[in-house]
């Protein structure tokens, strides 16, 4: 099930990771998960969001680089070992992962992945009967 995550290209100066958020929070969109990488120049911040068209038209207007990518969500148990089950599925058809991010909730983990091929890894976690998370309900995590 493929859901929409905002990028947002940020320099490494203090507050602006704080003026993403209260833009965002001025139009009630809601961040349900996030993941910040940077290296000496600038972040990327990557989220899902309670309505991803609404934070990039905001976030746009108020001069973010933003861009809007596809992304797929599932869930796994929280047990050691589970989630290599589930990645090694994906790299035995040659899958690769851009990058992943995840939080877990008691019994389970949430992980969101940005494979490289998104058809082909829907294909194969719908065939492996993979807790794959709508992005409806992703969006209200």
């Amino acid at each position: 099930m493929v859901a929409k995550q905002l990028s947002i290209f940020l320099e490494n100066k203090s507050g602006r990771l704080t003026e993403v958020t209260e833009v965002l929070g001025r139009a009630e969109v809601n961040l349900s998960a996030m993941s910040i990488a940077d290296n000496s120049d600038f972040g990327i911040l990557r989220c899902i969001v309670s309505d991803p068209e609404l934070g990039y038209k905001v976030l746009k207007e108020n001069n973010f680089a933003v861009k809007m990518t596809d992304v797929i969500g599932f869930t796994c148990p929280n047990t050691p070992g589970s989630l290599s089950i589930v990645l090694k599925c994906l790299s035995d058809a040659g899958v690769f992962i851009e990058y992943m991010y995840s939080f877990s909730n008691g019994d389970s983990a949430n992980v969101i992945i940005r494979p490289s091929d998104l058809k082909l890894c829907d294909q194969i976690l719908q065939s492996k009967k993979i807790d794959l998370i709508a992005a409806s309900d992703l969006y209200k995590l």
